[in-house]
């Protein structure tokens, strides 16, 4: 920690906070505001969702005994504030770096992180888990969840609380209602929650809280009078989530800290055997003027300066993989009124905002409601349209029931978008597109690409345009491309086609997706070395070039797969391909690169493929190795 602050120097651990008084909370809320501009501001991150939680945060840590009592944080990108608040203040500018905190909650990071969660909507179920499991082991120990108005959206939630609201067992949820997760929320949640906050039956902030802390001063129980629910329901508008079983109480002001203290004090304090639903109302970004003035821009952010809120901007010229994806569907879109575009509440994230903007009435943002999304585009693709599913490969492992019984088993005609393929840096490995290979491969009726540049990814958005009779999904990565020249519309490929990149005797590579630049690098490397190999991109997984692969495999002594996904992917479906056709039993030396069997930690993207293996370097060492093995000839009988 770099600042002279008058109490967060001495605020090590949440015992801490407990020898404050209420006034002195406030100067602390507003130098743990301090602290986490400048720490993000040198490491980049995720800024307003924590800015906005940061009073809540002080008191949630001084009203309960943590980590006894058990604080659970949606998301988790959030939780910059309470890491800073919970023996890591010290750490904070090593965030999102390698070895340094994660940007999420982690179990293994700190005791105060008792579930780890870098996806939306796991708070509720995983809160009533530990709740019950509390319950069974007779403890008395609280269990908090804090869920934002975005990921309430989620089935998920919805399904938590409906199993909470009958479980007759205490847990305190907190509704962290901002307007924003990290697009504006959509839907009707968010009109029922604009609702109960702009209607004129709410109370002023004072008379709230009197109403609040009166009803919790009561005895809680199904014989509390019925005038008393009537009036708490109709002053809070809480009737969708009393109806659920929760008691309802709020809204209130979530950076109010004497309000929150006062709430939360009786929430800890009382008898309860049920969900209690604390809704609050807060401002993400708060405190940091260009953060509260510029929506989602200001979610995840580059280092930036303090001052003028300017952000780093990327080195490279060549546009990024989403943008790329974006203005090409737009072109095609401007063509073809069949063309849908959807995403799961990222429409920034995937450049759905981009076609969003030229096409407002063929853009729909579900929310963060990944299962819905798809069954939604199979829905429009039964009609005739073209939806475009745009989705993170991570964000799609939630929907893979709906992708398998909704899409793939009626053949039906969505296209997948998968974003942020293989690994993404920062974000670490709950945010890692390490699977889709796998998952999309081993269904039948799909076919599925991975885009080795800009170019190619181009090819395969103009490709997908004419599968009408069965799913397709292509997969490129997070960052800039790597400026190369982009073909035009009417440029596509063979469904099932590979190319030959460069002609060598003895050893072949095929790669599939975003590793082509590395496998030049080695090839290069290996010419100096006296070794010409064969390079191709495969483009495809499903439907295989079995005739481009039986050519390579009879015609080289060695053949290598490269990947950036999991075991079970590319290199699996070419060695059966292989072994299917007994090429395995000849000389034929094979061998496979994907994604080690292992989570891989955050840090610089390329030294995550560095440590998985998938770096020029442990190419050009693999080939190595495969030359200098011997081979084992089977003998027949």
């Amino acid at each position: 920690m770099k600042k002279d602050y008058k109490l967060l120097n001495n605020i090590n651990f949440p015992s801490d906070i407990k020898k404050l008084s209420h006034n002195e909370l406030k100067t602390l809320a507003e130098e743990v505001r301090e602290e986490m501009i400048d720490a993000v501001s040198e490491t980049g991150g995720h800024l307003g969702a924590g800015l906005g939680v940061v009073e809540l945060t002080v008191v949630l840590h001084y009203i309960f005994n943590t980590p006894n009592d058990k604080l659970i944080w949606d998301v988790g990108h959030q939780t910059y504030p309470h890491k800073i608040l919970t023996g890591r203040k010290d750490k904070i500018r090593t965030l999102r770096k390698g070895n340094g905190l994660s940007g999420f909650t982690k179990r293994s990071e700190s005791e105060y992180d008792p579930f780890g969660a870098a996806h939306s909507s796991t708070s509720i179920s995983s809160a009533l888990g530990i709740a019950i499991a509390n319950k069974l082991s007779n403890k008395s120990d609280n269990v908090i969840a804090v869920i934002g108005d975005g990921a309430i959206s989620a089935g998920m939630a919805y399904e938590a609380m409906n199993n909470a609201g009958s479980s007759k067992t205490k847990l305190i949820v907190i509704l962290n209602d901002n307007d924003m997760s990290i697009a504006k929320p959509v839907g009707a949640m968010r009109a029922y929650l604009a609702k109960i906050f702009t209607g004129k039956i709410y109370f002023s902030l004072r008379e709230t809280v009197k109403l609040i802390i009166s009803a919790f001063s009561k005895r809680f129980s199904k014989k509390a009078g019925k005038a008393e629910d009537f009036l708490r329901s109709a002053v809070t508008g809480g009737t969708l989530f009393s109806s659920m079983g929760f008691y309802y109480v709020g809204p209130i002001d979530g950076h109010d800290i004497d309000a929150l203290v006062s709430v939360l004090k009786n929430a800890k304090e009382v008898n309860y055997d049920g969900p209690i639903m604390i809704h609050i109302k807060t401002k993400k970004g708060k405190g940091y003027s260009f953060a509260e003035k510029s929506e989602d821009k200001y979610h995840g952010v580059t280092k930036f300066n303090v001052n003028t809120g300017v952000q780093e901007k990327s080195k490279s010229n060549a546009p990024s993989y989403t943008k790329v994806f974006a203005n090409t569907l737009v072109k095609h879109a401007e063509k073809d009124s069949k063309i849908i575009g959807i995403t799961a509440a990222m429409p920034s994230g995937t450049g759905m905002d981009i076609f969003g903007k030229k096409f407002p009435s063929r853009m729909f943002d579900v929310g963060i409601a990944e299962q819905h999304a798809v069954t939604f585009a199979a829905g429009l693709a039964t009609e005739g349209f073209k939806p475009y599913a745009a989705i993170y490969s991570t964000f799609l492992q939630r929907a893979y029931d709906q992708v398998v019984h909704d899409v793939a088993i009626q053949s039906l005609p969505v296209r997948f978008a998968i974003d942020r393929a293989g690994l993404v840096g920062a974000d670490g490995p709950t945010h890692a597109g390490s699977f889709d290979i796998t998952y999309l491969s081993t269904l039948p009726n799909f076919v599925v690409m991975a885009a080795s540049d800009e170019s190619e990814l181009v090819k395969m958005i103009n490709t997908s345009i004419d599968i009408n009779d069965r799913p397709s999904a292509f997969r490129y990565p997070r960052g800039n491309g790597i400026g190369v020249e982009l073909p035009n519309l009417n440029e596509k490929l063979e469904i099932g086609k590979g190319r030959i990149i460069k002609e060598g005797k003895n050893v072949a590579l095929i790669n599939f997706g975003a590793r082509l630049n590395e496998c030049l690098i080695a090839r290069e490397n290996l010419i100096r070395k006296g070794i010409n190999l064969t390079l191709v991109d495969a483009r495809f997984v499903k439907p295989l070039d079995e005739n481009l692969i039986w050519q390579i495999a009879t015609d080289h002594e060695a053949l290598i797969t490269i990947e950036e996904g999991s075991i079970g992917g590319f290199g699996s479906h070419v060695a059966q391909f292989l072994n299917e056709k007994n090429l395995l039993d000849s000389n034929l030396k094979f061998r496979s690169m994907f994604l080690p069997d292992r989570f891989i930690d955050h840090d610089k993207p390329d030294l995550m493929y560095k440590y998985a293996g998938l770096d020029a370097t442990n190419i050009e060492n693999k080939i190595l190795d495969t030359i200098n093995s011997k081979v084992v000839v089977k003998k027949s009988n």
